[in-house]
């Protein structure tokens, strides 16, 4: 079930069965010479659209699609917010949702960039209500996509070298399996491109020309990123599963 694509009164309806949410959260970056802009918030979306087709208990909340790319920036089409403003956005995505009753809030990201300011914003969440005395009427989890279960490791099957760690065939392979049309092919030198430190944009373009890091894109296929995305989506069901169970001490 898709939260935008659904009226208020079946999200209410939805509510009396199950309290979950996922919210696919990523970045819009440059990704390479091959790499679409928006693959790493395109990612979680696939695969959380995915799960919610195999599973009538999975609802996906609208896809928060830029994040932390500053580092990005000497490449025509990132987008990007502060610190401050991703933290504080996340703030009232989460209360908005938490204001409905939606007890087990799930983030499933597609930003290794992000994971410092969304665990930051949980802290800030989670203070609010230290400082109060009071419980937190939910709870939240962060999962990487690639950190699903089963899913590193297949991806380490399908490219043992030349996988890198940004613009890497996993990902590009998964956007090339849900939209076959936008495959993009470019030359590039060299083959496995180098990698390093992440600090400015402009030191990040000087370091890495054509925006890849430790990878070789070229490896992607449609065929790859479809066994990604139904293993992803199938251990998105199962974590989504235990997370709603979670029950909370006395």
């Amino acid at each position: 079930m898709l939260l935008a694509l659904s009226t208020w009164s079946e999200i209410e309806t939805f509510l009396k069965t199950s309290k979950t949410v996922v919210v696919p959260i990523g970045s819009n970056e440059q990704h390479g010479p091959t790499g679409l802009l928006g693959t790493d918030w395109l990612c979680p979306e696939i695969i959380s659209h995915e799960a919610q087709k195999l599973s009538d208990t999975v609802l996906v909340a609208p896809t928060f699609n830029i994040g932390m790319a500053q580092h990005h920036l000497a490449f025509p089409g990132t987008i990007f917010l502060r610190p401050s403003t991703f933290i504080a956005a996340i703030g009232d995505w989460v209360r908005s949702l938490g204001a409905h009753g939606f007890e087990r809030i799930y983030f499933l990201n597609g930003h290794g960039g992000n994971v410092a300011s969304i665990e930051a914003a949980f802290s800030e969440i989670y203070a609010d209500y230290s400082f109060r005395g009071t419980r937190a009427p939910f709870a939240l989890k962060l999962k990487n996509w690639w950190d699903l279960a089963g899913v590193n490791a297949l991806a380490n099957r399908q490219f043992p070298v030349g996988h890198g760690s940004h613009a890497t065939p996993s990902e590009i392979a998964v956007t090339q399996w849900a939209y076959p049309q936008s495959i993009k092919t470019a030359a590039y030198e060299p083959q496995i491109a180098p990698t390093g430190p992440i600090r400015e944009a402009l030191d990040f373009r000087a370091r890495y020309a054509d925006g890849r890091m430790g990878s070789d894109p070229a490896q992607a296929t449609p065929e790859k990123g479809g066994e990604l995305v139904a293993m992803a989506a199938q251990s998105l069901i199962e974590d989504l599963a235990a997370f709603a169970a979670e029950t909370a001490p006395a």
